[in-house]
């Protein structure tokens, strides 16, 4: 009766937790609120923001700062446009260039993105400047970070029962939620999203910078030139597919990208 209970439980979980990303329709199970991931993800900021270093660069941080805003209105726009405006209720949009010697960039849940000056030598105009934050972007409006978060919840049930998993939801949450956005040691450094995740934040950060006035075709060099980084390929690599299969993707994309650009 109880494991009949649960699986009940399970589909009733399900029919009420799918979400669908914009754009891609793809459906997603996402078990925590909005308002947990946004709170946890700026609790993580501003540990993260409350000990960097802003970076010395200050044309680049203007740079990184207009790039990132004219990306957010496009994407502001986008979703007012086709009625889901509530897919980003609550972001507070903040675009940052911090001085650390790892080339790396993260957007937080709720629109905090940052770049550390150290991806800066990989990016050789705003365009391809405009790849990583639309792509960082596309993480954020995906809800990648909730679907993991909800993902590792159900993993890690293990022999509890998913009552007993909701249940104490919030706490569950919270932890999933410190370890997936790094607070304390590693702040800002979340768990790997999946190479499908990785996928869809390409094409969506690419509609995203189109729709900007961006070129998305810089792409295809941006990433075959980051793959192409040996030894010494670059901590926001690191995580990424780097493949030669990410480059096709992104070739087969560009012409669907047309009808977005202004």
């Amino acid at each position: 009766m109880r494991k009949l209970n649960s699986l009940i439980l399970l589909i009733a979980v399900i029919l009420t937790a799918c979400s669908t990303v914009p754009l891609t329709d793809r459906k997603q199970f996402l078990l925590v609120s909005d308002q947990e991931v946004l709170a946890l993800g700026l609790q993580s900021y501003n540990e993260y923001i409350s000990t960097a270093q802003p970076s010395p660069d200050t044309i680049s941080a203007k740079v990184v700062a207009e790039c990132g805003a004219k990306i957010q209105k496009a994407v502001e726009t986008y979703l007012a446009s086709v009625g889901k405006s509530s897919q980003i209720s609550g972001y507070e949009w903040e675009f940052v260039l911090t001085h650390d010697s790892t080339a790396n960039a993260f957007c937080m849940p709720g629109g905090k993105v940052v770049v550390y000056d150290g991806l800066l030598p990989y990016t050789k105009s705003v365009d391809e400047l405009a790849v990583v934050i639309g792509h960082e972007i596309a993480h954020a409006v995906a809800k990648h970070s909730n679907e993991r978060i909800s993902q590792q919840m159900i993993l890690s049930a293990g022999s509890q029962t998913l009552s007993g998993i909701l249940s104490g939801k919030s706490e569950t949450a919270q932890l999933w939620g410190e370890t997936i956005f790094g607070l304390g040691a590693n702040y800002g450094v979340m768990l790997p999203f999946s190479r499908k995740q990785e996928y869809e934040a390409d094409k969506l950060g690419l509609i995203f910078m189109t729709m900007a006035g961006y070129d998305p075709s810089v792409a295809v060099s941006f990433w075959e030139s980051m793959s192409t980084g040996g030894a010494s390929m670059p901590e926001f690599m690191s995580t990424h597919p780097s493949d030669a299969n990410r480059v096709a993707k992104i070739k087969e994309l560009l012409p669907e990208l047309e009808q977005y650009k202004k």
